[in-house]
């Protein structure tokens, strides 16, 4: 029974709350494991990302505390305003040095920015507000394409330029699905899918981004060690940890065998350090979380909290599969981090921001 609290001052989900907290200990613990050698080679201190990340769990704490205190629904009213913001942002990666022959970070002194992981919680927030207004008709065709198709259509074509598939991925498909649980029609989804995948058909195949992985992702559905250097390393770094893993902080792999061990592949090392078992374990946390969020979702008062709720806990899973896909060879390799575990500071804070609307959201209801 659905029962909403008074000023938002019921108790948080404590079981998310918990596995949250796990997984980002966790994720600490993983980031120095699989980094040290790398940084000791690379920066002269085996503690350097080590203390980067440390740095960005901090700032993460401190803006969960902040969305704890705050009326989201009040300020979800600024965030039409704000996502135009994030456009702006995406605008200008493109000024900025090329690393990795992508531009997607905002170099700010010290510290670096992906403005794309912030147009993704902005714009969640952004659809949440907009699509729970009971004047607008989302199965209209032109409801549905004005105003949102404008802003989020460029806001993906900038992400897809920079270019960034996978993330692009995730943020179209997570609006996807906020679209059609506020009621949009099938059949105006896919109009909308199909133009999405022939620009990523063009962008892949007709100007040659990607199109290796893609074509060594063909090869790995038959044989994983078929395919390329990355999908080869990580099929061997998952198998070597057998049942129990060899022990945490020994594994072989991350001594520059297994590319990006701390980022896009910690889920390998992670398995072969601490094996099935740790990975079961990993999984089984995921799992809860996203079900703790879906249930959060279903318990809303209103449409704005259940959108919200959902849209929250749809990225989160998409960003968690898609990682996981990739290591285990089940799809092309696309530059995602795993949530919590992967070394890097814009998607922990909007991962752990995420997390924060979820317990903020649950405040407002009695679960059981």
């Amino acid at each position: 029974m659905k029962r909403l609290r008074k000023n938002n001052t019921g108790n948080m989900d404590e079981p998310l709350l918990l596995a949250f907290g796990l997984l980002m200990l966790f994720g600490i613990v993983m980031v120095y494991s699989t980094s040290s050698i790398y940084a000791e080679m690379r920066h002269g201190s085996h503690l350097f990302f080590f203390k980067n990340q440390v740095v960005w769990v901090m700032l993460s704490v401190v803006a969960m505390f902040i969305l704890l205190k705050l009326d989201l629904k009040r300020y979800a009213v600024y965030s039409a305003p704000l996502l135009i913001m994030v456009v702006l942002m995406l605008s200008l990666v493109f000024l900025m040095p090329s690393r990795n022959g992508a531009q997607r970070w905002l170099m700010l002194g010290l510290i670096n920015i992906q403005p794309s992981e912030i147009f993704k919680f902005v714009m969640i927030f952004y659809l949440a507000f907009s699509l729970s207004n009971s004047k607008r008709n989302i199965g209209d065709l032109k409801q549905l394409l004005f105003p949102y198709i404008p802003i989020i259509g460029i806001g993906l074509l900038l992400i897809l330029l920079e270019p960034d598939l996978g993330t692009t991925i995730v943020i179209f498909l997570s609006a996807l699905g906020l679209f059609f649980l506020a009621g949009a029609r099938i059949k105006h989804l896919l109009l909308g899918f199909v133009p999405f995948a022939a620009t990523a058909s063009i962008v892949v195949f007709g100007l040659g981004y990607k199109k290796a992985r893609i074509l060594d992702y063909l090869d790995s559905i038959i044989d994983p060690m078929q395919g390329s250097y990355q999908v080869q390393q990580a099929a061997l770094t998952l198998g070597s940890g057998g049942l129990f893993g060899v022990g945490l902080g020994d594994g072989r792999q991350k001594q520059f065998f297994l590319p990006y061990p701390h980022t896009d592949f910690v889920f390998a090392s992670i398995g072969e350090e601490i094996g099935l078992i740790g990975l079961v374990f990993i999984l089984i946390l995921f799992f809860f979380m996203i079900f703790r969020g879906l249930k959060i979702a279903s318990e809303q008062p209103d449409r704005f909290g259940y959108l919200l709720a959902s849209g929250m806990s749809l990225s989160l899973f998409l960003n968690i599969a898609i990682n996981l896909g990739v290591v285990t060879a089940l799809l092309p390799v696309t530059g995602l981090p795993l949530p919590f575990l992967s070394y890097g500071g814009s998607s922990l804070l909007i991962s752990t921001s995420a997390v924060a609307v979820l317990l903020n959201l649950s405040r407002r209801v009695t679960l059981k």
